[in-house]
């Protein structure tokens, strides 16, 4: 069993349990699930730059613990001083020490739209990241047949959340309708050894029509990596680790929105 086989066992019994606890009706009851959703297209495509998705992240399967000063609320709020165009969050515990009530603390005070970051099977998780506060939610696509990717992006946009289908290889492309889902996230990191190779966006970026959202994900650490991506025509970053495993979040993001910056 490879480690995305693990991680899902464990969703599936997660999901059971949130089966147990909440009717879908319950989740449309909570004060946050009635709230509008904020758009990230919107932002992407009203920003004349590179649009910046920050995370929080605790921690990771490789890594450990990558911020050992964590404090969720408090990173968020650099994030929103310095102007991102969404957060990422991740709530899977057993694997990234994240949780639900982090994506909850922070939408009470969110400046920017809010991805729900997590390996998502089934719509109660949908249903449960838009009662806590989501605007968007991850679907990965090595995690999901073409049929499940098709029902989950539907139920999302049910709730009124947008949907970022990440893919890894080539051999996802034939599960994806891009005229459902609109934002493509492509993440350069292998899942299977974990290395990373910025190749994987700029080879995958040929093959994904203009029209569509392209978010580049894992191993961003340099303007040179932001120049060799714009290649790629990439529309969006999604940054973690470099961020959190910095004591000066806000400088480095700074630091992080000049390179972005188009020229023309």
């Amino acid at each position: 069993m490879n480690f995305l086989s693990k991680i899902l066992e464990v969703k599936k019994a997660e999901v059971s349990e949130l089966r147990k606890q909440f009717t879908l009706n319950s989740f449309k009851e909570m004060e946050l699930f009635c709230k509008e959703s904020v758009s990230f297209a919107a932002e992407v495509e009203s920003n004349k730059n590179i649009s910046i998705i920050a995370e929080i992240k605790k921690a990771s399967p490789s890594k450990g613990v990558i911020n050992n000063n964590f404090n969720h609320i408090e990173i968020s709020r650099q994030y929103f001083s310095a102007g991102v165009n969404a957060v990422s969050i991740l709530t899977d515990k057993q694997f990234f020490q994240g949780d639900i009530r982090y994506l909850k603390d922070i939408a009470h005070d969110k400046k920017a739209p809010l991805l729900r970051k997590d390996f998502i099977i089934d719509e109660y998780q949908i249903f449960e990241a838009k009662a806590n506060g989501a605007d968007m939610v991850l679907l990965i696509s090595e995690a999901l047949s073409k049929s499940q990717i098709h029902e989950l992006t539907l139920a999302a946009s049910e709730c009124g959340l947008e949907a970022l289908l990440e893919m890894h290889s080539l051999n996802q492309l034939d599960k994806i309708d891009f005229n459902l889902n609109k934002i493509i996230g492509v993440n350069n990191r292998n899942l299977e050894d974990f290395s990373v190779n910025l190749d994987t966006t700029l080879n995958l970026s040929k093959l994904i029509p203009d029209k569509n959202i392209l978010v580049t994900e894992s191993g961003i650490r340099s303007k040179q990596d932001i120049d060799f991506l714009r290649k790629a025509r990439v529309d969006a970053i999604l940054v973690g680790e470099y961020l959190m495993k910095n004591d000066n979040i806000k400088s480095k993001l700074e630091e992080l929105k000049d390179w972005c910056k188009n020229e023309s």
